[in-house]
């Protein structure tokens, strides 16, 4: 009886060490797999992930990563380094070239051509008072674009010129090209009559919008236009503005802002902007700014990159900068 109880006991601790072995030996695998998985998660965002180490706490294994930064961008003061496809800064008070880049080549300009819609509507001295209800011929059925302002909203021209500089409103700018004595057709007739009065001579405007490619430009002719526009009281207030309520036929008010992200940083001074975007034409961006001491216009075309052309604004005017304070020195 002794006998048969000892071979009992020797064969439940046997099955006993047996499922620990088994047990241990799932938990080594765990930690591989969550590593695997986060790794692919890591993989997609912006901050490199470095090694993993599984470590345990609390009886569970944890991966603990350690993330990389990316490097700063180094300055040279000897190099103007703007990864935009075309550009051009000019000072306006000597119209000195600080740096051109491609300056002459034709490209779709997108919104840019806002700034050319204000100037004729302001040309036109037509009633700034004046009620305008959005209708469907100013869907944008080139792009398929979405906006805020429903079909059969209505705002008053002002509105709808403050709009269109500080928010590239399309159905706004498209508005104001429709309700332009003779039609969209006289309209744009007067956009290109005023960009052979700048003496912008490879321009071409087909719409009061800047959705198709066919509104091209150069660089060189944007910067006469940036200068022209700068003329114009409204043009520098609503382009630069922060942002503005308009109260829509429900009665409810939508706020609009600048699509300029630098219009609301306090290191920068800018007097006139102007956005674009549509896959032709890339990021652009135009400004009259000033720049130690300095009225600057800055003409960027074609920043594929989400926040090229900030980035290319932000190095011309770190570049200004240092060189000036080099020269008062």
């Amino acid at each position: 009886m002794l006998r048969f109880l000892a071979m009992l006991l020797v064969l439940c601790v046997t099955t006993a060490h047996a499922a620990a072995n088994k047990q241990g030996q799932q938990r080594k695998t765990v930690p591989k797999a969550v590593a695997g998985a986060k790794s692919s998660h890591h993989a997609k965002a912006p901050v490199k992930p470095v090694q993993v180490a599984a470590r345990q706490t609390g009886g569970k294994h944890r991966i603990v990563r350690r993330a990389i930064a990316p490097a700063p961008e180094v300055f040279n003061p000897d190099v103007l380094d703007v990864q935009s496809t075309a550009a051009l800064v000019v000072n306006n008070t000597n119209h000195s070239v600080i740096y051109e880049k491609n300056i002459t080549g034709v490209a779709p300009i997108a919104s840019i051509t806002k700034l050319m819609t204000a100037m004729v509507v302001l040309d036109a001295k037509l009633p700034l008072d004046e009620p305008i209800t959005l209708t469907e011929e100013d869907l944008d059925f080139v792009k398929n674009t979405g906006s805020r302002l429903h079909i059969g909203a209505t705002l008053t021209r002002d509105d709808m010129l403050r709009l269109a500089l500080m928010s590239s409103e399309n159905r706004a700018a498209s508005a104001l090209g429709r309700t332009y004595p003779g039609g969209i057709t006289a309209f744009v007739k007067e956009m290109n009559l005023k960009a052979v009065a700048l003496e912008m001579t490879r321009t071409s405007f087909v719409d009061s919008t800047g959705l198709s490619s066919s509104n091209v430009s150069t660089a060189q002719d944007l910067a006469k236009m940036v200068t022209a526009a700068y003329q114009y009281p409204l043009i520098r207030q609503y382009s630069t503005g922060h942002a503005h309520a308009v109260q829509v036929h429900n009665g409810r008010a939508l706020q609009f802002g600048n699509s300029n992200s630098l219009i609301v940083s306090p290191d920068w001074q800018i007097n006139l902007s102007k956005t674009g975007y549509i896959r032709e034409a890339g990021r652009c961006l135009v400004m009259h700014t000033t720049i130690a001491g300095e009225p600057i216009v800055i003409v960027l075309l074609d920043s594929w990159g989400r926040l090229s052309r900030v980035g290319d604004a932000n190095r011309i005017k770190r570049w200004i900068e240092y060189h000036a304070g080099r020269t008062v020195g």
